[in-house]
């Protein structure tokens, strides 16, 4: 077996721990120290960003809720400009049927008023006809002539039995 790389030389031995300890000496003051730093930045940029990342979750969550109290209170106030506009919706429509109520009253008694004044005129006709019909009758029943004071007295009675007999 003289294969060098499995037979052990001693000097070979030492001169491999040493180079070993030199190039140990040489990473851990050039490279290890600068990979620590960076690893030591990017661990406090990801603390720093997992931090940020907490605070806009709660900061969402705020603002989530703040929205949810927006779209209730939105809700609320819908709901009662809802609520009060069918009420005004409700007092103008019975606003509106008092005053066509009113106007067809007014209507109404003003049409019985009106038909009373002109039962009353009719009536006044009717009467003044009764009257100069009695007059042309008792005229020529009596054939003879009365004085106007009798004609009146005669007008007065007829007058009288006419009205008797409408009430």
């Amino acid at each position: 077996m003289d294969n060098p790389l499995i037979r052990i030389d001693p000097g070979l031995f030492i001169w491999s721990i040493v180079s070993f300890l030199v190039l140990l000496g040489v990473l851990a003051k050039f490279v290890w120290k600068p990979l620590n730093e960076a690893l030591d930045r990017r661990e406090r940029r990801i603390r720093k960003s997992l931090e940020e990342a907490e605070q806009a979750r709660k900061e969402m969550e705020k603002l989530h809720q703040k929205s949810e109290e927006i779209i209730t209170k939105a809700r609320g106030e819908a709901h009662s400009i809802v609520t009060e506009s069918k009420a005004a919706a409700g007092r103008m429509k019975d606003e509106l049927f008092r005053d066509a109520k009113e106007k067809a009253n007014s209507i109404l008694s003003d049409a019985e008023k009106q038909i009373q004044v002109e039962k009353d005129k009719a009536i006044q006709k009717v009467k003044k006809e009764v009257v100069d019909i009695a007059l042309q009758v008792a005229s020529k029943l009596i054939k003879k002539n009365l004085t106007k004071k009798d004609n009146q007295s005669i007008i007065e009675d007829s007058l009288k039995k006419i009205e008797s007999y409408e009430a």
